[in-house]
């Protein structure tokens, strides 16, 4: 941290820097050259007069309260007296540091939530196919994911993904599948390979997902889930809906993840639907009762999430047209 030379003169000032923890003394015309992020102590009437932007523990005399309430109108962390400091300075440092560290954390989050977004993929135009998407974080960031690509001209491979938990460590992980994809050629490759690096890494956290590549030329969608709920729906009209239930291990649980491959035929007006478990949130009862609403909704193209959610939601779908 920095201490600021006053330019005034203080008859504590040997006194407080004595009971002060060990401070980077610098002079007031110097501020630019330092770290605008780090926390400064310094005189309130030099806080005053300069409004420079770091971060400023203020001190001031008993006499100045109306000084001091200035100083956190213009935003100071914290206002001392010159000649009575907490009985614990450094301690009190800490808590003003790390509050200030959390604040800051907090006021980037819309930021970051910008750039997540920013991650998904752009549409892409594809023969008699299109994806339709949701996509609504229950706070800033989401741990839902997904993602789709042209593997060459007559392939797309795509997934959805789930991360355990909320919160910016799982956020990260999404960040980390979105440079990963291109790795793998192959829905069950995708998965053995984001697998490998998730326990090699040793992060504390399970990741669900389905992948799957359609062949254009074919209508063929071949799929693989690693411990995904709800599973893939495929909708057709007249037709009841098919679920494609499976069951397997997450990622991040296992080295010897045994994932299986399935496929199916997409017919016209077929919509090959993958969700996360927060698309459940919406609905009343059991596990049970949520999916088949879900399902109800879906299939009528009714599905709406309320403005706030308890989970993130993601709902990716694959459409043939014709």
């Amino acid at each position: 941290m920095y201490f600021i030379q006053p330019t005034r003169s203080i008859p504590f000032l040997d006194q407080a820097l004595t009971e002060l923890p060990t401070l980077q003394i610098i002079q007031v015309h110097d501020l630019d050259l330092y770290d605008q992020t780090i926390i400064a102590i310094a005189d309130v009437q030099d806080f005053l007069k300069y409004q420079w932007k770091l971060p400023t523990i203020v001190l001031a005399f008993e006499h100045e309260g109306a000084a001091l309430a200035q100083a956190w109108e213009m935003g100071a962390l914290a206002g001392w007296m010159w000649d009575n400091l907490p009985k614990n300075p450094k301690h009190a440092l800490f808590k003003i540091d790390a509050q200030y560290k959390r604040n800051q954390d907090s006021r980037d989050l819309p930021s970051a939530a910008e750039l997540q977004k920013r991650l998904l993929p752009n549409p892409i135009t594809l023969p008699n196919y299109q994806f339709e998407s949701f996509f609504q974080p229950s706070a800033y960031l989401s741990g839902d994911w997904y993602d789709y690509w042209r593997l060459n001209d007559k392939e797309v491979l795509f997934y959805l993904a789930d991360v355990s938990g909320h919160g910016v460590t799982s956020s990260l992980l999404t960040s980390w599948m979105a440079a990963f994809h291109g790795r793998s050629k192959t829905p069950s490759q995708l998965i053995k390979k984001l697998n490998a690096m998730l326990m090699q890494e040793n992060i504390e956290k399970h990741i669900t997902m389905v992948a799957a590549i359609l062949n254009l030329e074919t209508n063929e969608v071949r799929w693989s889930s690693a411990g995904h709920y709800p599973p893939p729906i495929i909708f057709e009209p007249n037709q009841p809906p098919q679920i494609l239930t499976t069951s397997s291990f997450p990622l991040g649980l296992t080295e010897e993840l045994d994932v299986e491959e399935h496929h199916c035929i997409l017919n016209p007006q077929a919509r090959f639907i993958l969700c996360s478990d927060g698309a459940l949130e919406p609905f009343d009862g059991r596990l049970n009762d949520q999916f088949n609403q879900l399902v109800e909704h879906l299939q009528n193209n009714a599905f709406q999430a309320p403005e706030h959610v308890a989970d993130d939601i993601a709902i990716l779908s694959l459409c043939r047209l014709n």
